[in-house]
Formats: structure tokens, sequence, C-alpha cells
């Protein structure tokens, strides 16, 4: 059996909270992963986060379950870096809450798979203007 592309405390941590988004944040996990071999999860801002050299990607944690959620960044700390309009969204799925932060809201599991191509290209980008 293959080894789980998955950070064992990012895994616990989800199991100990019973997320009710679990299947949705694991859909999102595998798909983060899968964008370039250098990306690191682990558990920031008490929830599973992604890195490269610094942080750049969350996803909602217990506290927010309506839907599956993920905050682009630029970092764990304020660089004034401007990524904003830097970003190629043809599908319009990033909602830019600052230049350096947006959101990416999905409705459920198969909105998720209905985008992952458009993720994938947004997420390539992101990593890239860093």
């Amino acid at each position: 059996m293959a080894a789980s592309p998955f950070n064992a405390e990012v895994t616990a941590l989800l199991d100990a909270n019973k997320h009710p988004l679990r299947k949705e944040l694991d859909a999102l996990r595998t798909i983060i992963l899968s964008v370039d071999a250098s990306i690191e999860e682990g558990v920031k801002w008490n929830t599973a986060s992604y890195r490269i050299t610094d942080w750049f990607a969350t996803l909602n944690g217990p506290k927010h379950v309506k839907e599956p959620m993920m905050i682009l960044h630029a970092g764990a700390r304020a660089k004034g870096i401007v990524l904003k309009h830097r970003i190629p969204d043809p599908k319009g799925m990033l909602k830019w809450l600052g230049n350096d932060r947006a959101q990416i809201v999905f409705k459920d599991g198969k909105d998720i798979s209905a985008k992952k191509a458009a993720l994938i290209a947004v997420l390539k980008h992101w990593i890239h203007e860093l």
C-alpha cells in the first residue's frame, strides 16, 4: 500500500475535530499537494496549511464548516506583495480580501471536482508569483 501524501499531524487534527467537511477537505488537500512536489502540508492557524518556503494556502478550520474554503496568502506575515490582478482567474473563483490574500469558496465536492483544473492553474500562478 502506498504511503499517504498527507501530513500525519494534519490528518490527526482533522480526525480529532471530526471536521464535517472532511471528504471535501481531503479532496482539496490532494489537489494542492499535486500542484508541485515541493509543497509541504502542515498545521498552521490550527488547520491544514501549505508552504514551499513560506505558507501560501490555508483550508477552513473546524469553526468554519458551511462550505469548503481556502485562503491564499503571501505568507505568515505581511510582506507588501501585491498579487491582486496578477493571478489569472478565468472561472472567477478568487474573492480578494486584500492585495495579497484571496478566498476561494466551493459549494461542495462536486464543485471542487468541476473546478479542479482551474484551481490547479490558480495555485501554480500563485506560488510562481511568491
